[in-house]
């Protein structure tokens, strides 16, 4: 049985970091134009392991690359992994000893300004600016369906048994009628994520959203599909059957997420 903390991290570093490259590409205020001009890497891991992921800035863009860096301008290293996921699922980090080269401030400033722009995902965050209400939704869809994949490449026994005998297949989530989309293939046992609609082949589970309300309505306010569809938010197509096993999985990457209970 994989162990729940370590899954949590693999989503954390998988699924959760690369989200920063989107709030990076999204950012067109003033301090975003003034910070551009300090390159860097930042990493964060587990102290004493190879877990860990960094972010590159380099000329104005974002790259965020899992691994361990060589030499990395700030450090962040957490005790343990439970640690680390604490600061993405609103707890407590422990860290593993005190952060490397944080007097780089130009450099921690922007990933503060990064950290804080995931808050969009936390449920009680609700934007009134139809921008910042796509990208909510956008943040979400492009989480859920890298942290599905990530649920099954991490040895989820029950993800793994759904994904072992399915043929080659797509489960697709899109806005009508131009909006963000993103899919899960599914082939063999094996998994992998994408941003967009799938274009090679049609797909066998299709969720139809009816515009950014009716995405955010079920994304980000947890609207349940059974009224959703009733109330014309959501359209699917496809199997009612693997769409319900789908629905069950994000289900539990939510609450494996969620902020811990005080």
């Amino acid at each position: 049985m994989a162990d729940k903390v370590m899954l949590t991290n693999r989503i954390v570093l998988r699924s959760i970091m690369p989200l920063f490259k989107v709030l990076h590409e999204a950012d067109h205020t003033a301090l975003k134009k003034l910070l551009s001009r300090f390159d860097g890497v930042i990493q964060l891991c587990v102290k004493g392991t190879d877990t860990g992921a960094y972010l590159e800035f380099k000329d104005g863009a974002l790259d965020v690359i899992q691994g361990i860096h060589p030499n990395p301008d700030i450090m962040l290293p957490f005790k343990h992994a439970a640690g680390m996921n604490a600061l993405f699922t609103g707890g407590i980090p422990v860290f593993g000893g005190l952060p490397r080269g944080i007097w780089k401030l130009p450099l921690l400033v922007r990933l503060v300004v990064l950290l804080l722009g995931l808050l969009l995902l936390m449920p009680n965050v609700n934007p009134k600016d139809p921008a910042k209400r796509e990208l909510k939704v956008k943040l979400i869809m492009y989480m859920i369906t890298n942290a599905l994949s990530q649920l099954n490449k991490g040895g989820d026994e029950d993800m793994a048994a759904w994904t072992a005998k399915q043929p080659d297949r797509i489960y697709q989530m899109s806005i009508d009628p131009a909006g963000p989309s993103a899919y899960l293939r599914v082939k063999g046992g094996r998994t992998k994520a994408g941003h967009g609609l799938y274009t090679r082949k049609a797909p066998f589970v299709h969720m139809r959203f009816n515009g950014l309300e009716g995405a955010y309505k079920v994304l980000a306010e947890s609207k349940d599909t059974v009224s959703a569809t009733a109330d014309g938010d959501i359209r699917l197509e496809g199997s009612p059957e693997y769409a319900g096993a789908m629905g069950s999985f994000m289900m539990r990457i939510q609450d494996m997420l969620m902020p811990p209970k005080k």
